[in-house]
């Protein structure tokens, strides 16, 4: 079924596993020899893990572990070689580490104070700067390694985004498409305090200067909500995309997508056709309600 573009009304309950439309991909471009980007989709699940019974038979183990939250990144990385590719891999590895044993996001998805997960999303941010400014202290080859993090957290019905460097989240709800992240760049820094336009900045070198990222001269993570909705359509992606697609070709891929994997494939097709001058990463998210 061919989604429309308003917002589709579903079940009043969180969407099932299968009900998750969901899909990423990556490539190196048409430029760089090497993919500096990474990306991850996981969901976070509890389990009843039994040791040792008495009971021949424990049938209700074997049902499907309930889902606590549903997690996805982008990262790319700075520094060029080696040490971009190390900074994305590792914060990714080390954020996916950190939230996946953190109980405090498991628990806090029943409370209604978001403060748990504002707190565990930035200290897990935090750390992993810290561990890539180790990392090149110890080792020269990896010295000025960096990376952009965009971060999705979903705990239905609400969703968390932790934002670093310029990589984006969009989302499409009711047809219109909206950028929910702010780009940490030098040039959104002067057209934030009206000293340079957006077109101007368009063109500018500044435009991908980072002001704030993990394993940079400065990390300034930001953690926002907003609502998970039924229908709505969430894109992450790295600049690489955004470089070649304008956000109205994006809005109108989105609006007429039939599944995540094909709007993936063809976003893909249009930023490598608009030139590939960078690395394309990008992940594509919707819940629709679907019979078992």
């Amino acid at each position: 079924m061919t989604a429309t573009t308003s917002t589709i009304a579903g079940p009043q309950r969180k969407p099932y596993d299968h009900e998750i439309d969901v899909y990423g991909i990556t490539h190196p471009g048409k430029v760089r020899s090497e993919n500096q980007d990474h990306f991850l989709i996981c969901a976070l699940k509890k389990q009843l893990e039994i040791r040792l019974t008495s009971l021949p038979e424990f049938h209700s183990v074997r049902a499907e572990p309930e889902r606590l939250a549903f997690l996805m990144m982008v990262a790319d990385g700075v520094g060029g070689g080696v040490k971009g590719e190390a900074a994305s891999r590792t914060a990714v590895e080390a954020v996916t580490q950190y939230v996946e044993h953190s109980m405090r996001c498991y628990y806090a998805s029943g409370a209604a104070d978001d403060r748990e997960f504002y707190e565990a999303l930035q200290e897990g941010a935090l750390l992993t700067h810290v561990e890539l400014l180790r990392r090149g202290e110890q080792d020269p080859q990896y010295r000025g390694m960096a990376t952009t993090l965009t971060l999705y957290l979903g705990v239905w019905p609400r969703a968390y985004l932790l934002q670093l460097g310029d990589s984006r989240c969009y989302r499409l709800e009711g047809g219109v498409l909206t950028q929910v992240t702010r780009d940490q760049t030098m040039a959104q820094e002067l057209i934030d305090v009206g000293a340079m336009t957006r077109e101007n900045a368009a063109d500018s070198r500044l435009a991908h200067t980072l002001s704030s990222s993990i394993g940079g001269r400065q990390t300034a993570p930001v953690v926002s909500r907003l609502d998970a909705k039924w229908g709505n359509v969430v894109l992450l992606c790295s600049d690489g995309l955004t470089k070649h697609v304008s956000d109205e070709r994006i809005r109108e891929r989105l609006s007429s997508m039939t599944s995540a994997r094909q709007v993936c494939e063809d976003l893909l097709e249009e930023a490598l056709e608009g030139g590939g001058t960078d690395n394309i990463t990008l992940i594509v998210a919707r819940a629709l309600a679907r019979e078992r």
